[in-house]
């Protein structure tokens, strides 16, 4: 027990410190940011997301006193929250068979275990980053045009006195267009490495108390596609509602770019030139930002066609094993 509330109040310590030099203003402190929930995520896969809890209580009082109640609450519901939920249904699972005891000596064979899917996780990462965007909007205004009109001056003073005025209207008008979603995406981007970080980190101390899931097979539930369209056709209505439904759906057409990329990973097994091919994709998708739609196109097309199904049914059940 004291182990483990040293374990959390050292994981709120430096997630309370990574989420607060963003104040410093140095370029370092950005990344130190978007970490911030990587600490509070290996104490909840490592030692139990009470231990998490504990330590995201602690470090959000401690913000709240130093900085203020803004902090306090920023912190809790976008890092506190999502990685104590995260590593609560990174754990979560169910015995589909029961223990079978040992005969002639042998040990007894333990129970089949069903782990919360991969995919569910995911669609809870996207929601995740769609309310912490959302919530940052508010504070901006509680309408469309105050919230539009808060981010054109944000933009006019860091961006106002760059190139000439025609042109740099144009590209403030262009990025208080985007800069909802882009929010939204790199939120989930963000909470997704986050998350594959800590799992690393605890399979390699030996702490992580179930197996590594099988990334290559996630898919999102079938009422997200549901979900998606009603989010693209609501974007088109105006004022808060419209901004809000772009948030959602960058944030779940991300979504649906991790799936491709999944598919990618399955789809490419067998392949003597697989690691070339992976290796190329992700190299553009870097480079150049705008693969990652082809990925979504691919998301999208396995959730429609099952092209994972087909390839499975097709393999030999030796070859469905590889990882």
């Amino acid at each position: 027990m004291i182990a483990s509330l040293l374990i959390a109040f050292a994981a709120g310590a430096a997630s309370a410190l990574m989420f607060a030099s963003i104040i410093s203003g140095a370029l370092i402190s950005l990344l130190l940011f978007y970490l911030a929930p990587l600490p509070l995520m290996v104490a909840a896969l490592g030692w139990g997301p009470v231990t998490a809890a504990i330590g995201g209580i602690a470090a959000g009082t401690s913000l709240g006193l130093l900085f203020g109640m803004p902090y306090l609450a920023a912190f809790v519901f976008t890092v506190a929250l999502p990685a104590w939920w995260l590593g609560h249904l990174a754990l979560l699972g169910r015995p589909v068979t029961a223990e079978l005891p040992g005969v002639n000596g042998a040990a007894a064979t333990p129970p089949v275990v069903e782990w919360y899917p991969v995919g569910r996780m995911l669609l809870w990462t996207a929601g995740f980053a769609a309310f912490t965007t959302m919530g940052a909007l508010l504070t901006l205004g509680t309408d469309g045009d105050t919230i539009v009109s808060a981010l054109r001056r944000a933009l006019t003073r860091i961006l106002g006195s760059r190139g000439g005025a025609g042109d740099s209207e144009q590209v403030i008008n262009a990025l208080v267009t985007i800069a909802p979603a882009a929010a939204a995406i790199v939120a989930i981007m963000t909470l997704t490495l986050n998350l594959w970080l800590a799992g690393r980190i605890i399979v390699t101390s030996g702490r992580l108390n179930r197996p590594w899931p099988e990334l290559k097979s996630a898919a999102l539930p079938p009422m997200t596609m549901v979900a998606l369209c009603l989010a693209i056709a609501l974007s088109f209505m105006g004022g808060i509602v419209g901004i809000f439904s772009q948030i959602v759906t960058s944030a779940l057409m991300m979504a649906y770019a991790l799936t491709g990329f999944a598919a990618l990973h399955m789809l490419t097994m067998g392949m003597k030139s697989r690691v070339m091919v992976l290796g190329l994709t992700y190299a553009m998708v870097l480079v150049l930002g705008w693969p990652i739609l082809t990925m979504v196109g691919l998301g999208l097309a396995d959730a429609f066609f099952g092209f994972r199904q087909r390839f499975l049914a097709r393999k030999p059940p030796s070859s469905t094993t590889v990882a």
